[in-house]
């Protein structure tokens, strides 16, 4: 790790930034003009990270956005932190009753009024310029309605390491629906910017899945062929004990598994599904064996096959983590 992004976003200052550049005009001039971009922001649980996220994101510079902010009943103080930062910094915020982040999200883009959209994490931070160098991507671009880019993991303390997650460097410069589909290429889900009537028109996010990201990359995937996959750094992504994705988190390990499964379901009648459906299943077998050797014992009876992509993973059972690459 070798810088912290946290104190940047996090610390209330004497002097208000945002009210000195709205009198110098730009940031004003760029919340009157229709929203270019609509940034959705599912927040839950997350005090210690949710000024960080948001502070990040109403820094972006260089393109017309709206930041819209639903709080799925928290139950910390999120929602008295959301409220204070939504008079002072002028985003659209809601507070209400949980229901889950992925019909929030869907909520979300009823709400949003951009061309384009992302989702994003309240417990993340998003780097400078995201926003403008992914919309002028696709702007650029017409012939693409999805866009994806690169991540640097994060600490809890917001200490960030100083190159992008190589798994998904490999994707650049496009991933195919068969590349993802079978587990050759990989996409993280907090690095999107779609077009917003073209993932309406495809029905939203789906809410029969535990998750959002999987089951909609999935689909664009499958609409498009494939899609653009860039350098921009997207997202600062914060690993902390109580990452909803996170394989040591008990409470969510069967929900994702179903969830991810019920997806490649979608798709039985793909030629690939088969084999798609047991690469997937190594490859859960593979990250549980790094991250919760217990689990992946647990599922072996449920994850097992005769694939040599299975086969050749389970002597990570038997090797100290530090010893194994993710």
């Amino acid at each position: 790790m070798e810088y912290s992004v946290t104190n940047m976003f996090a610390e209330k200052m004497t002097e208000n930034v945002y009210v000195k550049a709205f009198a110098q005009g730009e940031e004003m001039e760029q919340r009157e003009l229709p929203p270019l971009v609509s940034v959705l922001l599912a927040s839950y649980n997350h005090e210690k990270y949710v000024e960080a996220a948001v502070r990040s994101v109403m820094a972006q510079k260089g393109v017309a956005f709206e930041l819209i902010v639903i709080d799925d009943g928290s139950k910390d103080k999120s929602p008295e932190i959301l409220e204070r930062l939504s008079a002072e910094l002028r985003f659209r915020y809601v507070h209400r009753e949980n229901k889950g982040v992925v019909a929030t999200l869907n909520e979300l883009v009823s709400l949003a009024r951009g061309k384009y959209f992302c989702s994003f994490a309240s417990d993340d931070v998003m780097p400078p310029d995201r926003l403008k160098i992914q919309s002028d991507y696709l702007v650029n671009h017409p012939q693409h309605k999805v866009c994806f880019g690169q991540i640097h993991l994060m600490d809890e303390q917001g200490n960030v390491s100083a190159e992008p997650d190589p798994r998904y460097l490999k994707s650049i410069p496009e991933i195919t629906f068969e590349e993802f589909f079978l587990g050759i290429k990989d996409i993280h889900g907090c690095s999107e910017m779609i077009d917003m009537a073209e993932f309406r028109r495809l029905g939203g996010y789906n809410e029969a899945c535990f998750q959002e990201d999987f089951p909609m990359i999935l689909k664009l995937l499958h609409e498009y062929g494939r899609a653009p996959v860039i350098t921009c750094n997207c997202c600062y992504y914060r690993i902390h004990g109580n990452n909803l994705s996170s394989l040591n988190n008990k409470d969510s390990i069967n929900k994702i598994y179903e969830g991810m499964i019920r997806a490649i379901d979608c798709y039985k009648d793909h030629v690939l599904y088969r084999k798609a459906r047991a690469a997937f299943k190594a490859n859960w077998f593979s990250a549980l064996a790094y991250n919760n050797k217990v689990e992946a014992l647990k599922k072996i009876p449920q994850l097992a096959s005769l694939s040599v992509g299975f086969i050749r993973r389970i002597p990570k059972l038997f090797i100290p983590r530090i010893f194994l690459k993710h």
